[in-house]
C-alpha cells in the first residue's frame, strides 16, 4: 500500500512538472509571436506603399549544396516600385548547420559572366532578367555552388532593421568624408551611425576604388553587426527584429528557419570569414560596347578559389 502511494505522488510529481514545462514552452512561443506580430505592424505603418517588391511570388528550385551546407542568394533592391531593377548588392550566407557558423561570400555587381539564355552580362542584370532563380542558376552554371534559399532585402528593411537593434547606432570608423549619392553626408572618423547613414556608408562608391571599397565596406558593417548584436538580450528581441524587417523581405526561408539561423549567428562567438568575388588577380577591367566597364573575370580561378573558401 505505502509503495503503491509512494508511487502515486511521484507519479502526480512528474504530471506537474511536465504541465508547468509545457506552459513555459506555450508562454515562451506567444511571446515570441506576439513580438513578431508587433515588429510586422511596426514596419507596415512606415513601409512604401509603392514598393510591390515583397509580394511578388517567384520560383526558386534551389537545394543544399554539394558540401551539405545551406547557401542563401542575398540580395539589396532599391526598386522603389520598378518591377525590373538591378541587384544593386549579391551576397552569398553560408550556414554550416553541424557547426552553426556561416561565412559571406560578396560578388561583385559588375562582374562579366555567362547568363543563361542570354549571353554574357553584368551578373546584377540577371535579376532583372528572371529574378532570384535566374540569378542562382547564373551563379551554379560559372561558379559550380547551389543556393537552397534566397532573400531580397529593400534598402530600407535595413534601415528599420538597424534603428531597432541599435537604438544608438552602429559603431564605426568612418574613413573619409561621404556624400555624393547616397543622400546624407557622413563626416570620417569613429561615430555610431543610424540605420540611414550606415545604409549611405554601405552603399557609397564615389572614389578612387568605387565597388572594391562598397564591396568592403558591406562586408565590415556584417562583422560589426554580428559583434554588436551578441548576447542574451538580443535573442530575446530575434522574434520583433524578424518581424521588423519582414515586411521589406522577399524571401523563401520560412520564419522558424529564419529564427533558427539568426539564433546559430548570433551565438557564434568567432568573426564571420568573408570572400570576395573575384578575388585579386583573377580579373581585368575592359570596356564592353551596351554593358560599360566591367570586370571580365577568369571564372576557373575565381570558381576554384570560392570552393577553398567554403570547405575550409
Amino acid at each position: 500500500m505505502r509503495a503503491d502511494k509512494h508511487q502515486n505522488k511521484k507519479k502526480k510529481r512528474w504530471t506537474s512538472i511536465l504541465l508547468v514545462f509545457l506552459l513555459l514552452i506555450g508562454a515562451v512561443a506567444g511571446y515570441a509571436y506576439f513580438q513578431f506580430k508587433q515588429g510586422v505592424n511596426q514596419s507596415l505603418k512606415k513601409i512604401n506603399k509603392d514598393n510591390k517588391e515583397a509580394n511578388v511570388v517567384y520560383t526558386f528550385e534551389g537545394q543544399k549544396d554539394q558540401y551539405g551546407d545551406t547557401n542563401i542568394l542575398l540580395l539589396g533592391s532599391d526598386a522603389r516600385g520598378k518591377e525590373k531593377s538591378r541587384a544593386d548588392t549579391i551576397m552569398i550566407a553560408h550556414y554550416n548547420e553541424d557547426k552553426g557558423s556561416f561565412k559571406l561570400t560578396s560578388i561583385m555587381r559588375d562582374s562579366y559572366v555567362e547568363i543563361p539564355g542570354h549571353g554574357k552580362h553584368k551578373i546584377n542584370s540577371a535579376f532583372a532578367r528572371g529574378g532570384p532563380e535566374l540569378m542562382r542558376q547564373t551563379i551554379k552554371k560559372n561558379f559550380d555552388i547551389d543556393l537552397q534559399y534566397y532573400a531580397i532585402v529593400d534598402f530600407q528593411g535595413f534601415v528599420q532593421l538597424i534603428d531597432e537593434a541599435f537604438p544608438k547606432g552602429i559603431e564605426i570608423n568612418v574613413e573619409k568624408k561621404m556624400s555624393e549619392y547616397i543622400d546624407v553626408t557622413i563626416e570620417p572618423g569613429l561615430q555610431r551611425l543610424d540605420g540611414e547613414h550606415l545604409l549611405g556608408y554601405v552603399r557609397f562608391r564615389h572614389d578612387a576604388i568605387g565597388d572594391f571599397g562598397r564591396v568592403e565596406r558591406q562586408q565590415q558593417v556584417i562583422k560589426a553587426i554580428k559583434e554588436q548584436l551578441g548576447g542574451i538580450q538580443t535573442i530575446t528581441k530575434l522574434p520583433k527584429l524578424i518581424g521588423v524587417v519582414t515586411p521589406y523581405v522577399n524571401t523563401n526561408i520560412d520564419t522558424s528557419d529564419a529564427l533558427f539561423m539568426a539564433k546559430d549567428f548570433l551565438s557564434d562567438k568567432g568573426s564571420i570569414e568573408t570572400f570576395r568575388i573575384p578575388v585579386e588577380n583573377s580579373f581585368t577591367e575592359p570596356k564592353i560596347k551596351g554593358e560599360g566597364s566591367v570586370l571580365d573575370l577568369n571564372v576557373e580561378k575565381n570558381k576554384e578559389a570560392l570552393h577553398q573558401f567554403i570547405k575550409q
